[in-house]
């Protein structure tokens, strides 16, 4: 079984982020989803990704860093960053009950029957990245862009992503370990 796109925004949907209750109902349709594999449980995330004619630069969703870390196989290499994947479809992992391990590489799972523990607790959104050189609100430039405005800052790392607004592009989400920003003065 596959589950794709278990990325925020998508998976949890964006609407359901803001809300409590949205966000506890997303994470009963994962449960559910991830319940329904019989052997095998893949379960994906996409670094960009082309929605609604942008390029969006997605972090991968709270529901995968919820689940139990030994229960998880990683394909791809958890910690790699943004910049390290560029062009790749992102982390994949997969779960097995008992198969053989056909990839060199990664982290299998063996889930059980229980699956009481796939139920942690609200981790909240970082809004802010701490320590980093952009501000909420800061002026910057990008070569393609032009002169923007710092709105949201997410992740940290390789993985750390900024949402700016460019008056003649609009909203844009840009990795920050790829995209050559500067601070306007």
């Amino acid at each position: 079984m596959f589950i794709t796109g278990i990325e925020e925004g998508l998976f949890p949907h964006e609407n359901s982020m803001n809300d409590r209750d949205g966000l506890e109902e997303e994470r009963r349709l994962m449960y559910v989803a991830i319940t329904r594999a019989r052997k095998r449980l893949y379960l994906s995330h996409s670094q960009t990704r082309m929605l609604h004619g942008q390029t969006r630069y997605n972090l991968r969703s709270r529901f995968l860093d919820e689940l139990p870390e030994e229960s998880l196989k990683w394909i791809t290499p958890k910690s790699a960053g943004v910049a390290a994947r560029a062009g790749r479809s992102g982390l994949d992992f997969t779960s097995n009950s008992g198969a053989s391990n056909a990839y060199p590489s990664g982290y299998r799972s063996q889930f059980g029957t229980d699956y009481s523990k796939l139920t942690a607790p609200l981790v909240p959104h970082r809004q802010e990245l701490v320590g980093h050189r952009f501000r909420l609100g800061q002026k910057v430039f990008h070569a393609k862009f032009g002169e923007g405005t710092v709105q949201l800052l997410e992740g940290s790392g390789d993985d750390a992503r900024a949402q700016i607004n460019f008056p003649r592009h609009g909203v844009k989400w840009l990795a920050l370990a790829v995209a050559k920003l500067t601070a306007v003065p």
